[in-house]
């Protein structure tokens, strides 16, 4: 669980981001879902992007992927998300994180 200072901090990371994953008409899907636990694991924190008018919100998008990934939700702004996880690879520079 990230702390408000910590989510404050990968807030502030996510504005420059664009988005990696972008979620289409088929929603939420295995390769959606394997989409994502791959991009976590190289980049920790990933913007992905809901087309509008496919059923589903960015937030209820976002609540499902970081449940079923073990990742924290760091914002919800329009049809966009920005989530974070820590990544487990050795060769991927991770995020260093405050602490309060």
């Amino acid at each position: 669980m990230l702390t408000k200072k910590q989510t404050k901090q990968l807030r502030a990371m996510g504005n420059t981001l664009k988005p990696l994953l972008i979620i289409g008409k088929n929603g939420i899907t295995d390769a959606t879902i394997k989409q994502t636990d791959e991009t976590l694991d190289k980049h920790e924190l990933i913007k992905c992007q809901v087309l509008p008018d496919i059923g589903i919100t960015a937030k209820e998008a976002a609540e499902e992927l970081c449940g079923k990934l073990g990742a924290n939700l760091v914002q919800v702004i329009g049809n966009r998300f920005v989530m974070y996880r820590e990544t487990k690879r050795t060769d991927v520079e991770k995020i260093q994180l405050v602490r309060e």
